[in-house]
């Protein structure tokens, strides 16, 4: 089993309860909002990051993050984005097999026309009623992904 840590919408807030959730992933997915470079470094001394900027992220530094990334990992073609609206599946070949994005702050694993959506929720600032969490993408020694959301303690 491999286990790939899922975040997004740190808004320049990395929590020790996110670190703690993450740690011993294999690799770590952020969907956006990072707010602070810093925050891409802490998670790259766990595990190998793949990140895309959020609608937030407009200083300098975030110019070499990307607006969305495809990439395989442990086997899974994996595209991810900040805003969900932002998906063209018709102009992505091949066809992913999970997308991961961000933006909304509210946790969602669904299946839909056979690919895994996860949305992690925000790790950072609270953000009205929303939880703040994390997840993890679980690939099974068949290859198969599934996910779920890990609720934070927090304030």
């Amino acid at each position: 089993m491999t286990r790939i840590g899922l975040i997004s919408d740190t808004h320049g807030l990395l929590r020790p309860q996110a670190l703690a959730a993450l740690a011993g992933c294999a690799h770590i997915v952020h969907a956006g909002d990072i707010g602070d470079p810093a925050i891409l470094d802490a998670l790259a001394r766990i595990a190998p990051v793949s990140a895309v900027r959020g609608n937030n992220d407009r200083e300098p530094w975030a110019e070499n993050v990307p607006e969305q990334l495809g990439f395989k990992v442990a086997g899974l073609r994996v595209h991810l984005l900040h805003e969900i609206a932002h998906l063209r599946l018709e102009s992505l070949s091949p066809k992913p097999q999970v997308v991961i994005y961000g933006h909304s702050h509210k946790p969602l694993v669904e299946r839909c026309d056979g690919l895994l959506y996860v949305n992690p929720g925000s790790a950072g600032p609270r953000r009205f009623r929303l939880p703040v969490s994390v997840a993890e993408l679980l690939v099974d020694e068949s290859g198969a992904p599934s996910a779920r959301i890990i609720e934070l303690v927090s304030d």
